[in-house]
Protein backbone atom coordinates (compact mmCIF):
# COMPACT_ATOMS: atom_id res chain seq x y z
CA UNK A 1 0.00 0.00 0.00
CA UNK A 2 1.14 3.55 -0.71
CA UNK A 3 0.89 4.47 2.96
CA UNK A 4 3.59 1.95 3.93
CA UNK A 5 6.09 3.46 1.48
CA UNK A 6 6.06 6.92 3.04
CA UNK A 7 8.85 8.56 4.99
CA UNK A 8 8.50 8.36 8.79
CA UNK A 9 8.13 11.74 10.52
CA UNK A 10 8.16 12.36 14.29
CA UNK A 11 5.74 14.94 15.70
CA UNK A 12 6.56 15.18 19.38
CA UNK A 13 6.02 11.66 20.69
CA UNK A 14 3.84 10.63 17.73
CA UNK A 15 5.22 9.08 14.55
CA UNK A 16 3.41 9.05 11.23
CA UNK A 17 4.32 7.40 7.95
CA UNK A 18 5.65 3.95 7.18
CA UNK A 19 3.75 1.27 9.07
CA UNK A 20 2.70 3.55 11.92
CA UNK A 21 -1.03 3.77 12.72
CA UNK A 22 -2.95 6.61 11.14
CA UNK A 23 -2.93 9.49 13.62
CA UNK A 24 -6.11 11.46 14.33
CA UNK A 25 -5.87 15.24 14.43
CA UNK A 26 -8.13 18.13 15.30
CA UNK A 27 -7.82 21.88 15.66
CA UNK A 28 -8.91 24.04 18.59
CA UNK A 29 -11.56 26.65 17.90
CA UNK A 30 -10.61 28.62 21.01
CA UNK A 31 -8.50 31.75 20.96
CA UNK A 32 -4.97 30.46 21.51
CA UNK A 33 -4.24 33.53 23.63
CA UNK A 34 -6.82 32.12 26.07
CA UNK A 35 -4.53 29.54 27.68
CA UNK A 36 -7.10 28.23 30.15
CA UNK A 37 -9.83 27.76 27.53
CA UNK A 38 -7.46 26.23 24.99
CA UNK A 39 -5.99 23.78 27.49
CA UNK A 40 -9.48 22.76 28.63
CA UNK A 41 -10.47 22.00 25.04
CA UNK A 42 -7.29 20.06 24.32
CA UNK A 43 -7.78 17.92 27.42
CA UNK A 44 -11.28 17.05 26.17
CA UNK A 45 -9.80 16.17 22.78
CA UNK A 46 -7.21 13.96 24.46
CA UNK A 47 -9.92 12.14 26.37
CA UNK A 48 -11.84 11.57 23.12
CA UNK A 49 -8.76 10.01 21.48
CA UNK A 50 -7.04 12.86 19.63
CA UNK A 51 -3.40 12.08 18.76
CA UNK A 52 -2.22 15.50 17.53
CA UNK A 53 -3.79 18.92 18.05
CA UNK A 54 -3.36 22.19 16.15
CA UNK A 55 -3.86 25.77 17.28
CA UNK A 56 -4.05 28.99 15.31
CA UNK A 57 -1.16 31.41 15.75
CA UNK A 58 -2.44 34.73 14.37
CA UNK A 59 -0.68 36.99 16.91
CA UNK A 60 2.56 37.14 18.85
CA UNK A 61 0.52 36.72 22.05
CA UNK A 62 -0.79 33.43 20.68
CA UNK A 63 2.74 32.30 19.85
CA UNK A 64 3.89 33.10 23.38
CA UNK A 65 0.88 31.30 24.91
CA UNK A 66 2.15 28.06 23.41
CA UNK A 67 4.83 27.76 26.09
CA UNK A 68 2.24 27.56 28.89
CA UNK A 69 -0.20 25.43 26.89
CA UNK A 70 2.52 22.85 26.26
CA UNK A 71 3.10 22.47 30.00
CA UNK A 72 -0.50 21.40 30.59
CA UNK A 73 -1.25 18.98 27.73
CA UNK A 74 -0.04 15.51 26.80
CA UNK A 75 -0.23 15.27 23.00
CA UNK A 76 1.86 16.94 20.26
CA UNK A 77 0.98 20.55 19.49
CA UNK A 78 1.04 22.04 15.99
CA UNK A 79 1.14 25.78 15.29
CA UNK A 80 -0.91 27.01 12.31
CA UNK A 81 0.72 30.06 10.73
CA UNK A 82 -0.20 32.25 7.78
CA UNK A 83 1.49 35.33 6.32
CA UNK A 84 3.86 36.37 9.14
CA UNK A 85 7.09 34.39 9.22
CA UNK A 86 7.95 35.86 12.63
CA UNK A 87 4.96 34.06 14.15
CA UNK A 88 6.25 30.73 12.81
CA UNK A 89 9.65 31.35 14.38
CA UNK A 90 8.11 32.44 17.69
CA UNK A 91 5.83 29.39 17.78
CA UNK A 92 8.82 27.10 17.36
CA UNK A 93 10.82 28.97 19.98
CA UNK A 94 7.90 28.54 22.39
CA UNK A 95 7.72 24.78 21.95
CA UNK A 96 5.40 23.63 19.17
CA UNK A 97 6.09 20.13 17.87
CA UNK A 98 5.32 21.02 14.25
CA UNK A 99 4.32 24.06 12.23
CA UNK A 100 1.83 24.33 9.42
CA UNK A 101 2.66 26.92 6.77
CA UNK A 102 1.96 27.70 3.15
CA UNK A 103 5.36 28.96 1.91
CA UNK A 104 3.51 30.81 -0.83
CA UNK A 105 1.96 33.27 1.63
CA UNK A 106 4.94 33.60 4.00
CA UNK A 107 6.62 36.13 1.74
CA UNK A 108 10.06 36.57 0.20
CA UNK A 109 12.57 33.72 -0.04
CA UNK A 110 14.65 35.05 2.85
CA UNK A 111 11.61 34.84 5.14
CA UNK A 112 10.89 31.25 4.14
CA UNK A 113 14.57 30.48 4.75
CA UNK A 114 14.40 32.01 8.23
CA UNK A 115 11.46 29.72 9.09
CA UNK A 116 13.15 26.64 7.66
CA UNK A 117 16.44 27.42 9.43
CA UNK A 118 14.61 27.62 12.77
CA UNK A 119 12.82 24.32 12.11
CA UNK A 120 16.09 22.72 11.04
CA UNK A 121 17.86 23.83 14.21
CA UNK A 122 15.15 22.13 16.29
CA UNK A 123 14.48 19.25 13.88
CA UNK A 124 10.81 20.21 13.81
CA UNK A 125 8.60 18.96 10.98
CA UNK A 126 6.90 21.40 8.66
CA UNK A 127 3.48 20.67 7.26
CA UNK A 128 3.30 22.22 3.81
CA UNK A 129 -0.36 23.04 3.34
CA UNK A 130 -2.09 24.06 0.12
CA UNK A 131 -5.85 24.51 -0.20
CA UNK A 132 -7.80 24.80 -3.43
CA UNK A 133 -8.91 28.26 -2.30
CA UNK A 134 -5.34 29.50 -1.99
CA UNK A 135 -3.90 28.52 -5.37
CA UNK A 136 -1.60 31.05 -7.00
CA UNK A 137 -2.96 33.05 -9.90
CA UNK A 138 -0.41 31.70 -12.44
CA UNK A 139 -1.45 28.09 -11.70
CA UNK A 140 -5.14 28.92 -12.02
CA UNK A 141 -4.41 30.67 -15.32
CA UNK A 142 -2.36 27.68 -16.50
CA UNK A 143 -5.19 25.19 -15.95
CA UNK A 144 -8.07 27.58 -16.59
CA UNK A 145 -9.60 27.08 -13.15
CA UNK A 146 -8.93 25.26 -9.89
CA UNK A 147 -8.03 21.64 -10.67
CA UNK A 148 -6.57 18.61 -8.93
CA UNK A 149 -3.50 18.93 -11.15
CA UNK A 150 -3.04 22.55 -10.12
CA UNK A 151 -3.32 21.72 -6.41
CA UNK A 152 -0.67 19.01 -6.76
CA UNK A 153 1.65 21.25 -8.77
CA UNK A 154 1.35 24.03 -6.21
CA UNK A 155 2.09 21.70 -3.30
CA UNK A 156 5.10 20.08 -4.96
CA UNK A 157 6.47 23.52 -5.87
CA UNK A 158 6.35 24.47 -2.18
CA UNK A 159 8.05 21.21 -1.22
CA UNK A 160 10.85 21.87 -3.71
CA UNK A 161 11.25 25.36 -2.25
CA UNK A 162 11.97 23.84 1.19
CA UNK A 163 14.06 20.97 -0.18
CA UNK A 164 16.24 23.57 -1.90
CA UNK A 165 17.02 24.85 1.60
CA UNK A 166 18.31 21.37 2.46
CA UNK A 167 15.38 20.31 4.62
CA UNK A 168 13.09 17.33 4.16
CA UNK A 169 11.35 16.89 7.53
CA UNK A 170 8.03 17.49 5.82
CA UNK A 171 4.38 16.49 5.80
CA UNK A 172 2.18 17.43 2.83
CA UNK A 173 -1.42 18.56 3.05
CA UNK A 174 -3.57 19.30 0.00
CA UNK A 175 -7.23 20.00 0.61
CA UNK A 176 -10.37 20.97 -1.21
CA UNK A 177 -14.02 21.25 -0.23
CA UNK A 178 -14.79 19.48 -3.53
CA UNK A 179 -14.68 15.83 -2.46
CA UNK A 180 -13.97 14.26 -5.84
CA UNK A 181 -11.33 16.88 -6.70
CA UNK A 182 -9.69 16.23 -3.33
CA UNK A 183 -9.60 12.48 -3.97
CA UNK A 184 -8.17 12.97 -7.46
CA UNK A 185 -5.47 15.31 -6.16
CA UNK A 186 -4.42 12.86 -3.45
CA UNK A 187 -4.27 9.98 -5.89
CA UNK A 188 -1.95 12.03 -8.08
CA UNK A 189 0.36 13.29 -5.34
CA UNK A 190 0.61 9.91 -3.56
CA UNK A 191 2.36 8.43 -6.57
CA UNK A 192 4.79 11.36 -6.83
CA UNK A 193 6.15 11.74 -3.31
CA UNK A 194 7.22 9.70 -0.27
CA UNK A 195 6.35 12.38 2.25
CA UNK A 196 3.51 11.44 4.61
CA UNK A 197 0.15 12.94 3.73
CA UNK A 198 -2.24 14.74 6.07
CA UNK A 199 -5.62 14.09 4.49
CA UNK A 200 -9.05 15.59 4.96
CA UNK A 201 -11.89 17.42 3.24
CA UNK A 202 -11.50 21.10 4.08
CA UNK A 203 -14.48 23.27 4.98
CA UNK A 204 -16.64 20.17 4.69
CA UNK A 205 -19.53 21.65 6.64
CA UNK A 206 -21.73 21.04 9.64
CA UNK A 207 -22.09 17.82 11.60
CA UNK A 208 -24.31 16.12 9.01
CA UNK A 209 -22.88 17.33 5.70
CA UNK A 210 -19.33 17.41 7.02
CA UNK A 211 -19.48 13.84 8.24
CA UNK A 212 -20.92 12.56 4.97
CA UNK A 213 -18.36 14.38 2.82
CA UNK A 214 -15.50 13.31 5.10
CA UNK A 215 -16.64 9.70 5.27
CA UNK A 216 -16.87 9.46 1.48
CA UNK A 217 -13.63 11.31 0.75
CA UNK A 218 -11.49 9.87 3.53
CA UNK A 219 -13.02 6.44 3.11
CA UNK A 220 -12.02 6.24 -0.55
CA UNK A 221 -8.51 7.64 0.00
CA UNK A 222 -7.71 5.55 3.06
CA UNK A 223 -9.01 2.41 1.38
CA UNK A 224 -6.58 3.10 -1.47
CA UNK A 225 -3.73 3.30 1.05
CA UNK A 226 -3.45 7.08 0.87
CA UNK A 227 -3.03 9.06 4.07
CA UNK A 228 -0.93 8.90 7.24
CA UNK A 229 -2.80 11.31 9.48
CA UNK A 230 -6.36 12.59 9.16
CA UNK A 231 -8.63 15.37 10.29
CA UNK A 232 -12.39 15.36 9.90
CA UNK A 233 -13.15 19.08 9.57
CA UNK A 234 -16.53 19.94 11.08
CA UNK A 235 -18.24 23.20 11.95
CA UNK A 236 -18.83 22.63 15.64
CA UNK A 237 -17.26 21.05 18.69
CA UNK A 238 -13.82 19.61 17.73
CA UNK A 239 -14.53 16.56 19.92
CA UNK A 240 -17.06 15.49 17.28
CA UNK A 241 -14.21 15.41 14.76
CA UNK A 242 -12.42 12.81 16.87
CA UNK A 243 -15.52 10.64 17.24
CA UNK A 244 -16.05 10.69 13.47
CA UNK A 245 -12.40 10.02 12.63
CA UNK A 246 -12.27 7.03 14.98
CA UNK A 247 -15.43 5.60 13.45
CA UNK A 248 -14.16 6.05 9.90
CA UNK A 249 -10.90 4.27 10.76
CA UNK A 250 -12.70 1.45 12.61
CA UNK A 251 -15.15 0.97 9.75
CA UNK A 252 -12.23 0.56 7.33
CA UNK A 253 -10.45 -1.85 9.69
CA UNK A 254 -7.58 0.60 10.15
CA UNK A 255 -7.99 1.03 13.91
CA UNK A 256 -8.93 -1.37 16.66
CA UNK A 257 -10.39 -0.62 20.06
CA UNK A 258 -13.33 1.39 21.20
CA UNK A 259 -16.97 0.39 21.33
CA UNK A 260 -18.95 0.21 18.10
CA UNK A 261 -22.63 0.97 18.55
CA UNK A 262 -25.18 -0.49 16.13
CA UNK A 263 -28.83 0.49 16.38
CA UNK A 264 -31.97 -0.09 14.36
CA UNK A 265 -33.64 2.80 12.49
CA UNK A 266 -36.91 2.32 14.43
CA UNK A 267 -40.35 1.67 12.96
CA UNK A 268 -43.97 1.46 14.06
CA UNK A 269 -43.21 -1.62 16.16
CA UNK A 270 -40.88 0.32 18.48
CA UNK A 271 -42.41 0.84 21.92
CA UNK A 272 -39.50 2.51 23.76
CA UNK A 273 -37.67 5.78 23.16
CA UNK A 274 -35.01 4.05 21.09
CA UNK A 275 -33.70 7.20 19.43
CA UNK A 276 -33.02 8.82 22.78
CA UNK A 277 -31.55 5.62 24.19
CA UNK A 278 -29.25 5.04 21.20
CA UNK A 279 -27.86 8.58 21.44
CA UNK A 280 -27.32 8.21 25.17
CA UNK A 281 -25.52 4.91 24.64
CA UNK A 282 -23.29 6.34 21.90
CA UNK A 283 -22.20 9.17 24.18
CA UNK A 284 -21.77 6.90 27.19
CA UNK A 285 -19.48 4.37 25.52
CA UNK A 286 -16.88 6.96 24.44
CA UNK A 287 -15.04 6.62 27.75
CA UNK A 288 -14.58 2.84 27.60
CA UNK A 289 -11.36 1.35 26.25
CA UNK A 290 -13.06 -1.88 25.19
CA UNK A 291 -13.05 -3.48 21.76
CA UNK A 292 -16.73 -4.40 21.68
CA UNK A 293 -19.88 -4.18 19.58
CA UNK A 294 -22.98 -2.94 21.43
CA UNK A 295 -26.44 -3.28 19.86
CA UNK A 296 -29.39 -1.04 20.71
CA UNK A 297 -32.48 -2.58 19.15
CA UNK A 298 -36.11 -1.53 19.26
CA UNK A 299 -38.34 -4.58 18.98
CA UNK A 300 -38.58 -8.36 19.00
CA UNK A 301 -38.48 -8.79 15.20
CA UNK A 302 -34.79 -8.14 14.53
CA UNK A 303 -33.69 -7.14 18.00
CA UNK A 304 -32.75 -10.45 19.61
CA UNK A 305 -30.99 -11.69 16.48
CA UNK A 306 -28.96 -8.52 16.02
CA UNK A 307 -28.15 -8.38 19.72
CA UNK A 308 -26.86 -11.95 19.58
CA UNK A 309 -24.30 -10.90 16.97
CA UNK A 310 -23.04 -8.16 19.29
CA UNK A 311 -21.00 -8.58 22.45
CA UNK A 312 -23.63 -6.76 24.46
CA UNK A 313 -27.04 -5.41 23.60
CA UNK A 314 -30.42 -4.20 24.68
CA UNK A 315 -33.65 -5.10 22.94
CA UNK A 316 -36.80 -3.05 23.58
CA UNK A 317 -40.29 -4.27 24.33
CA UNK A 318 -43.32 -2.41 25.65
CA UNK A 319 -41.90 -0.03 28.25
CA UNK A 320 -39.15 -2.52 29.06
CA UNK A 321 -36.26 -4.34 27.44
CA UNK A 322 -33.85 -7.23 27.54
CA UNK A 323 -30.15 -7.04 28.36
CA UNK A 324 -28.30 -9.56 26.20
CA UNK A 325 -24.66 -10.63 26.52
CA UNK A 326 -22.99 -12.86 23.93
CA UNK A 327 -26.39 -14.00 22.70
CA UNK A 328 -27.70 -14.89 26.16
CA UNK A 329 -30.53 -13.00 27.85
CA UNK A 330 -29.18 -11.66 31.14
CA UNK A 331 -32.28 -9.97 32.48
CA UNK A 332 -35.40 -7.98 31.73
CA UNK A 333 -35.51 -4.41 33.02
CA UNK A 334 -37.89 -1.43 32.83
CA UNK A 335 -37.22 1.05 30.02
CA UNK A 336 -35.88 3.71 32.37
CA UNK A 337 -33.27 1.26 33.68
CA UNK A 338 -31.92 0.04 30.34
CA UNK A 339 -29.12 2.60 30.08
CA UNK A 340 -28.02 1.95 33.66
CA UNK A 341 -28.09 -1.82 33.14
CA UNK A 342 -25.95 -1.47 30.03
CA UNK A 343 -23.49 0.80 31.81
CA UNK A 344 -23.23 -1.59 34.73
CA UNK A 345 -22.50 -4.45 32.33
CA UNK A 346 -19.73 -2.42 30.69
CA UNK A 347 -18.30 -1.36 34.04
CA UNK A 348 -17.98 -5.02 35.02
CA UNK A 349 -17.17 -6.39 31.57
CA UNK A 350 -15.41 -9.73 31.25
CA UNK A 351 -15.43 -12.19 28.38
Amino acid sequence: MIRENTKVISIGGCQIGGNHPIAIQSMCNTKTEDVKGTVAQILKLEEAGCDIVRVAVPTMEAAEAIKEIKKQIHIPLVGDIHFDYRLAIAAMENGVDKIRINPGNIGAADRVKAVVDTAKARNLPIRVGVNSGSLEKPIIEKYGHVTAEGIVESALDKVKMIEALDYDNLVISIKSSDVMMCIKAHERIASRTRYPLHVGITESGTLISGNIKSAVGLGIMLNEGIGNTIRVSLTGDPVEEIKSAKLILRTLGLRQGGIEVVSCPTCGRTQIDLIGLANQVENMVQVYDLNLKVAVMGCVVNGPGEAKEADLGVCGGKGEGLLIKKGEIIKKVPENELLGALKDALDHWSE
